[in-house]
């Protein structure tokens, strides 16, 4: 696999981290009882977790809480349930905890929130079937809808995809005036595709956001915020207005992909690429995984990432256009915010358009 430019200095840095990362869990050994099992894992969350600083967590008092609750006679059933609920004080759905038969999973990130997603709608009135209305290449789906507006849905970043098929896909919506990637309940998966998209939609080296490394047990003790560039692709890119539509249900990866986006717009020019829907769910720490005596994995976020004007993503992205569905468009089975974003890019300025012979570019 093909890895960019953007990853390899990640990799690296975090490389560098790994020395202390490592040596600093095997320094105390615990025994594999409840007891043993519970202080351990207080105590990798306490020197390697990257958000109690800011999420100002008291995890001594968490510690207190939970601490009279582990007593020898009990279950690794009733085990796993008060340390899965001592991680939920984090609010940090990159937090597991995993046996052999159960995992631990956050998820009041989303809950509360309209879903602003309706998958019966978006096949049977927008997109169709594989066989009649969309195309599918690797993990996307795309289409040409009757207004000229091109139109990509992508579920997961877990799904692979290719230089060839970004190749295909943007090759066949080349006459389209604008583009529509759907990402609403992309729950993340990989970030080389995150970067491997967006580098498609600019033409020049961008800033895009930093990331910190832990450097020591303190909660505060992290490196300097190291500047994250995406490179621009050597093949097909797309020159022209994009509308980016997300629910609260997109996480981690596409957090990320909605970030390098969203950074792509050059200040003092009319947005070219526009976030339409409701905040992200959020999901910005790199995470990073270590063990219990008992063998239970617990997977964590270690490294926190923010955006070029150095905020945390963390907490989720908000919309350029804030916008729900309407239950008046449920009753019609209309998808508002896809139509809000042909809206949207139906009223791009028609001034900053390229010209149409150069709405497609590639370096060779």
């Amino acid at each position: 696999m093909q890895r960019t430019k953007h990853h390899i200095r990640l990799a690296a840095a975090l490389l560098c981290c790994l020395p202390w990362l490592t040596a600093c869990i095997d320094e105390e050994k615990y025994d594999n009882d409840p007891r043993g099992n519970f202080e351990q894992l207080w105590k990798i969350i306490d020197e390697r977790y990257c958000f109690l600083e800011s999420k100002g967590i008291d995890w001594n008092a968490v510690h207190d809480r939970y601490s009279p609750l582990i007593v020898p006679t009990m279950t690794n059933q009733d085990l796993f349930d008060q340390l899965s609920e001592m991680l939920y004080t984090l609010r940090d759905g990159h937090v597991n905890l995993v046996s052999s038969s159960r995992v631990s999973y956050y998820d009041a990130w989303y809950q509360g929130y309209p879903w602003n997603y309706r998958k019966d709608i978006l096949y049977d009135h927008y997109l169709g079937t594989a066989s009649s209305g969309y195309r599918t290449s690797a993990g996307l789906k795309y289409k040409i809808f009757d207004n000229n507006i091109g139109y990509i849905r992508y579920e997961s970043f877990s799904d692979g995809v290719g230089e060839g098929n970004l190749d295909e896909v943007l090759s066949y919506l080349a006459t389209c005036n604008g583009l529509i990637i759907d990402v609403r309940d992309n729950g993340g998966g990989n970030l080389t595709y995150s970067t491997r998209i967006a580098a498609r939609f600019t033409n020049e080296r961008t800033l895009t956001g930093y990331v910190q490394y832990k450097t020591g047990p303190g909660h505060d003790d992290f490196s300097p915020m190291q500047p994250i560039y995406l490179d621009p692709s050597n093949s097909i890119r797309w020159q022209k207005p994009v509308v980016v539509i997300t629910n609260r249900r997109c996480y981690s990866a596409t957090n990320d992909f909605v970030n390098i986006m969203r950074s792509l717009n050059k200040p003092g020019e009319p947005k070219r690429i526009v976030q339409l829907g409701d905040r992200t769910g959020g999901g910005g720490g790199l995470p990073f995984s270590s063990e219990l005596p008992n063998g239970w994995s617990i997977r964590f976020s270690a490294s926190p990432y923010y955006d070029r004007d150095k905020r945390s993503l963390e907490e989720g992205i908000d919309p350029d256009v804030d916008i729900d569905m309407s239950d008046d468009d449920l009753a019609k089975n209309r998808d508002t915010l896809i139509e809000k974003a042909f809206e949207v890019l139906q009223l791009y300025p028609a001034t900053s358009l390229p010209n149409r012979k150069n709405s497609l570019s590639s370096r060779r």
